[in-house]
C-alpha cells in the first residue's frame, strides 16, 4: 500500500456512554489532534467512482461484532446511500470549516465521529427555521456532500478503533492492559510530567486537573470522551487509580469526587483533556481503515479542532 503525503483478579469495570454501552475490555473512545492539520491517504488501483457511500458504510458495518446496531445515532445525516465518490474526508465533528475543506478537496463524503446537529440523535425537527441549521444543511445541499456519523460502530469494533488510536497516539499501548485497554501501567511519572506528554502527544494547549504537581503516577484509568460522572467514579472505585485521564466531565460531579478523595488522604488526581481531544483519533483510524478497503479513494482527515478557546 502507498501512502499520500502529509496535506495538513480484579473487578472489572463496565463503562456506559450516553445511551450506549461498550464493554471496557473494547475500551472506551479515545483521541487525537495529528500533527499537521490535514492527512491524506491514497492510491490508484480502482477508480474512486466505482464506489458509493452506502457500499463504504456497508464494508465498515460488516466488520462490526454482532454487525447492524439497533437503535444507533449512526445513520446518514446529510446526502444518499447511492452518492457516487468523489474522496472522502474523516473528521470528529462535520463542522461548517469542515464541510469548506471537503470542498476545496474535492470530496462529498464526510465521516464524522460525533453529530452534525447540535444534539446526540441529531433531530433537526426543533432546528428548521434556525438560520444557522439552514446555512449548513443548504451548503451540504448545493455541494451534493454525504455525511455519515461513525460513533456506535467504531466505539463497538474490537478492540475498539477510537481507543487504539489514542493510545498508539500517547505511546501507551505498550502499557494497556491487555482485557482492558483503558487500564496502564506507567513507568512512575509526576503527575505534572504526564500532563505535559499527554498535551504534547495530542497537541493540547492547555488542560483542567485536580491533584498535586508532584503525585507519583503510575496506574492510569483512561476513559476518554464523555462517560458521565457516575460512570467515572464508579470506574475509580473499581480500579483505584492513581490518576483518571478523561475526555469531558460536568464540573460538579467527578472533580468533586477526587477533592474530596484528596482531601480524605488517596493518592488520585484527574486530568480533563477535552471531549474534541480524547476521541479524534477515531478518524484516524478510519482514515487508515480506508486507505487498506478502498485504496482507490482519496481519504483526508480534516481535524475539526476545538470549538473552546482559553485565554
Amino acid at each position: 500500500m502507498r501512502t499520500g503525503e502529509e496535506l495538513n483478579g480484579e473487578r472489572r469495570p463496565a463503562f456506559t456512554r450516553r445511551k450506549f454501552i461498550y464493554n471496557v475490555s473494547a475500551g472506551i473512545g479515545a483521541g487525537l489532534v495529528l500533527t499537521s492539520p490535514l492527512m491524506s491517504l491514497a492510491t490508484n488501483i480502482r477508480s474512486a467512482d466505482d464506489y458509493t457511500v452506502g457500499q463504504v458504510m456497508d464494508e465498515f458495518i460488516s466488520e462490526v461484532p454482532g454487525g447492524v446496531l439497533s437503535p444507533t445515532v449512526d445513520t446518514l445525516k446529510a446526502g444518499s446511500r447511492d452518492t457516487k465518490i468523489t474522496g472522502i474526508v474523516t473528521t470528529m465533528f462535520a463542522t461548517i470549516a469542515v464541510i469548506r475543506n471537503a470542498i476545496d478537496l474535492g470530496a462529498n463524503f464526510i465521516i464524522a465521529h460525533e453529530p452534525t446537529f447540535y444534539n446526540h440523535p441529531d433531530d433537526t425537527d426543533w432546528l428548521k427555521d434556525d438560520d444557522v441549521y439552514k446555512f449548513k444543511i443548504n451548503l451540504l445541499n448545493q455541494h451534493h456532500i454525504a455525511i455519515w456519523r461513525n460513533h456506535d460502530y467504531i466505539h463497538h469494533m474490537k478492540p475498539d478503533g477510537v481507543t487504539i488510536g489514542t493510545l498508539e497516539q500517547l505511546d501507551w499501548r505498550k502499557y494497556a492492559d491487555k482485557d482492558t485497554l483503558n487500564i496502564i501501567t506507567l513507568p512512575a511519572v509526576t503527575l505534572k510530567e504526564l500532563i505535559h506528554h499527554a498535551k504534547s502527544k495530542l497537541n493540547i494547549d492547555r488542560v483542567r486537573y485536580v491533584g498535586d504537581p508532584l503525585q507519583k503516577c503510575t496506574r492510569v484509568l483512561f476513559i476518554p470522551g464523555a462517560a458521565g460522572g457516575r460512570v467515572q467514579i464508579d470506574s475509580i472505585r473499581q480500579v483505584k487509580p492513581d490518576v483518571l485521564v478523561c475526555g469531558e466531565i460536568q464540573e460538579w460531579e467527578t472533580a468533586e469526587y477526587v477533592r474530596d478523595a484528596l482531601a480524605k488522604g488517596d493518592n488520585l488526581s484527574l486530568v480533563v483533556l477535552g471531549h474534541i481531544a480524547s476521541e479524534e483519533p477515531g478518524s484516524t483510524y478510519m482514515l487508515k481503515w480506508l486507505s487498506e478497503k478502498f485504496p482507490s479513494i482519496k481519504a483526508t482527515h480534516v481535524p475539526s479542532s476545538n470549538s473552546l478557546s482559553f485565554m
